[in-house]
């Protein structure tokens, strides 16, 4: 059962502490790549280990979560990785070289993968389902401010201090989100007779592992195929498919698979993944078009990302309390719908648009990204069985790390291809970026289109919900104890 209002809100604040320090450290950290580079004389593809080895190991860790929560309990998974994010971040800053960073930054993104699939569990655990919509909008609130202030404090850390700062900023939060956890997160019974899945867990590492790593190194088409992308990637999506048929047969399965047998979830997870495509497309695209086309600097774009993170941000609180109230199709159409107005309005921009209109279209871009894109998933879960939450959570986010991976190759490659034969008919640089990035952001507003229809079946399949059936004979399979 719910626990009381009060103790709900405690339990919120706790979990939006370990949150906000992980997405506030990764914001911040993507500012010190070049004083990385400088550092330790290094090339820019070794210091992007800090950031891929870290998308790696999260991707990795999320499939354990369901299996951990139900063994030893969320509280005692959750709070172990926040304990393992505050050594991550005390490696990273006594670290005296590279690869001592980078190792830091994987054992961040272990105890991210622990963190992240478990946090919006924590949250609906501590509200009936009518008032999950408005929490989860108060920790998209957290989600989204921190990829706003971070790059901010990141630079001026690096202006006036050290790298180091970097991951020393984060140690504060840690701690208090640390002694608020033990206080106000609830102990759970362990379910200490639950059998490891180690067949599934071996299929879905490698498979994650393999998939993001060699997507992770494309960025032309001639890079796929390079033995060491194709290799790893052919290998990776054999291992999921191989995990998937694994999983439909196994008494205790890592990942309850049958509950894509839900409507409203398997729906919410392929909006999820779409919106997952455009907000990272934007996040490729918008530097390329304001940096190559432009000629802006790297301050003036950043600050383009700031309008879109803090609309997000306020937006999401008040998308929380509408998906409550009302059927949730309207709010989650009219971000979608706002979110396409935007990428129109990006697509149609020229040499000589102004910054503050690039602001502007980005900002709206950012009450549509907190209008449809946590709304989407919120909806999908909130109706779920509490126990299946945390492995929902983590399917959904493993879902859409993969979906955006692959859009980001995709648009990478598009962008060089047409780039180069422009170049080859002698059109500037300039010219061949901006026609380029044309048609880029308007297939990304054609996939917005392509979501519309889909919230509207989201909202009607969640307004009659067919829940997964408790006396489910697969279900309870899933679930007996062994």
């Amino acid at each position: 059962m719910p626990n009381a209002p009060g103790h709900g809100g405690k339990v919120l604040i706790s979990v939006l502490l370990g949150t906000f320090t992980v997405s506030l450290n990764n914001s911040a950290l993507n500012l010190a790549v070049a004083t990385l580079m400088a550092t330790f004389e290094a090339s820019a593809t070794e210091v992007s280990w800090v950031v891929t080895l870290f998308m790696i190991a999260m991707g990795m860790t999320m499939p354990l979560t369901g299996y951990l929560a139900d063994r030893f309990g969320r509280r005692r998974i959750y709070l172990l990785g926040l304990w393992g994010f505050l050594a991550g971040s005390a490696l990273g800053a006594s670290a005296h070289s590279l690869a001592g960073i980078i190792l830091a930054r994987g054992l961040q993104g272990m105890a991210a993968g622990l963190m992240i699939p478990l946090s919006l569990s924590l949250i609906f655990s501590a509200y009936p389902s009518d008032q999950r919509g408005r929490a989860s909008g108060v920790w998209g609130f957290a989600v989204m401010i921190a990829p706003a202030v971070g790059p901010s404090v990141g630079g001026l850390l690096l202006e006036v201090s050290h790298w180091r700062a970097l991951f020393l900023m984060n140690m504060p939060f840690a701690l208090l989100g640390l002694a608020c956890g033990y206080r106000y997160l609830p102990v759970e019974a362990a379910n200490r007779r639950r059998r490891f899945d180690l067949p599934g867990f071996v299929l879905i590492t490698l498979g994650m592992g393999a998939v993001l790593f060699s997507l992770s190194r494309v960025e032309t088409l001639a890079d796929l195929g390079r033995a060491n992308v194709l290799l790893p990637l052919a290998a990776g999506l054999l291992a999921l498919v191989m995990f998937v048929r694994t999983e439909r047969r196994a008494l205790t399965p890592l990942l309850d698979l049958t509950l894509f047998t839900h409507r409203g979830y398997r729906l919410s997870v392929v909006l999820a993944c779409l919106q997952s495509i455009i907000l990272f497309g934007c996040i490729l695209l918008v530097p390329l078009w304001m940096q190559n086309a432009l000629g802006l600097g790297p301050l003036t774009t950043g600050l383009t990302f700031l309008a879109t993170a803090l609309a997000a941000s306020c937006c999401s609180p008040v998308a929380g309390r509408l998906i409550d109230r009302y059927p949730p199709q309207w709010c989650i159409g009219v971000g979608l719908l706002i979110t396409m107005t935007s990428l129109i309005g990006l697509a149609t921009l020229t040499a000589a648009t102004p910054v503050w209109v690039i602001g502007a279209w980005m900002g709206l871009r950012g009450l549509g990204l907190g209008g449809a894109y946590l709304p989407s998933s919120t909806v999908g879960m909130r109706d779920l069985p509490e126990p299946n939450v945390a492995q929902a959570s983590a399917m959904n986010n493993m879902a859409r790390r993969l979906a955006s991976s692959l859009g980001i190759v995709a648009l990478s490659i598009y962008y060089d291809t047409t780039v180069r034969a422009a170049l080859g008919q002698g059109i500037t640089y300039p010219e061949a970026s901006a026609a380029a990035l044309h048609h880029a952001f308007l297939a990304l507003a054609a996939i917005t289109v392509i979501c519309l229809p889909l919230a509207w079946r989201l909202g009607r399949a969640v307004t009659a919900p067919a829940r997964v059936p408790e006396h489910d004979p697969k279900t309870v399979a899933a679930r007996r104890p062994q």
